[in-house]
C-alpha cells in the first residue's frame, strides 16, 4: 500500500529535517556545551571546581598555569571538608600540589571545604562565593572542563549577581575523559547527554 503523495512528501520532508538536525549536532554539538571567553589580564583568584579524579587534575594543572602564569594572584581549591576515610583534604591537598608544582605555588593556594554531601555546580558556587567573599577577592577566574564551561558560566554569574563587585570569567581546560569528536567514543557520548540535559535545566532555572 502506497502513501499519498502528500502524506509520501511530508514524511520526506520530515526526514531530512531529522538528518539535517542530526548531521548539525554531530558537527556543532560541542559549541552547546562550550563557551570561550578572552582571558583577563590579571584576577584576584583561579578557582578549581571539583570533578571526576582525571578531571579535576586536569582543572588543577589549568589553574597551577594560570597561577604560575601571573594572571592571578591566588588560587582556590573547592575540596570536599573529608576523604572516604574520614582525613582532612587540604594537608592531602597541599601534599600534592608541593610535589607536583613545588612550594613556592603550593604556598599561594587557599582551599575552600565544602559540603560532605555537595552533589552540583550550583551548590559548589555557593559554597565557593562564600569562601571568596571571606577573602575579599572580587576577580575571579574559574577552571572546568572545557565541555562544562556554558553550564559553569550561567551558574556562577547566575549566583555571583547579587554582589556587583564581584566579576566571573570562566575558562575550559581539555578534559581527558571527553574526547573529540564526542559521539565517536561511548564515555564522551554519555558525558555529552547528561551534560545537555543538565544545561537545559540549567537554563529553565534549576
Amino acid at each position: 500500500m502506497f502513501l499519498p503523495m502528500n502524506a509520501f512528501r511530508r514524511t520526506l520532508l520530515l526526514l531530512s529535517l531529522v538528518i539535517i538536525m542530526v548531521g548539525c549536532l554531530l558537527v556543532w554539538g560541542d559549541s552547546l556545551l562550550m563557551v570561550t571567553e578572552p582571558l583577563p589580564q590579571h584576577v584576584d583568584v583561579v578557582v578549581a571546581l571539583q570533578g571526576s579524579i582525571r578531571a579535576e587534575r586536569a582543572r588543577i594543572a589549568g589553574s597551577m598555569d594560570f597561577l604560575r602564569g601571573g594572571i592571578a594572584a591566588r588560587a582556590l581549591l573547592s575540596v570536599p571538608q573529608e576523604s572516604f576515610w574520614g582525613e582532612s583534604v587540604p594537608p592531602i591537598a597541599r601534599a600534592y600540589l608541593q610535589r607536583n608544582y613545588g612550594a613556592d605555588v603550593a604556598a599561594r593556594v587557599d582551599f575552600c571545604e565544602t559540603s560532605a554531601n555537595v552533589n552540583s555546580t550550583a551548590q559548589e558556587a555557593q559554597e565557593s562565593i562564600s569562601c571568596i567573599r571571606q577573602h575579599q577577592w572580587k576577580s575571579i577566574l574559574v577552571v572546568t572542563s572545557d565541555y562544562h564551561t556554558r553550564r559553569a558560566r550561567l551558574l556562577w554569574r547566575r549566583i555571583s549577581k547579587s554582589d556587583p563587585d564581584i566579576h566571573v570569567w570562566i575558562q575550559g581546560v581539555a578534559d581527558p575523559e571527553f574526547e573529540h569528536p564526542w559521539w565517536r567514543h561511548r564515555q564522551s557520548a554519555k558525558i555529552w547527554i547528561l551534560e545537555f540535559v543538565k544545561l537545559i535545566w540549567a537554563m529553565c532555572g534549576g
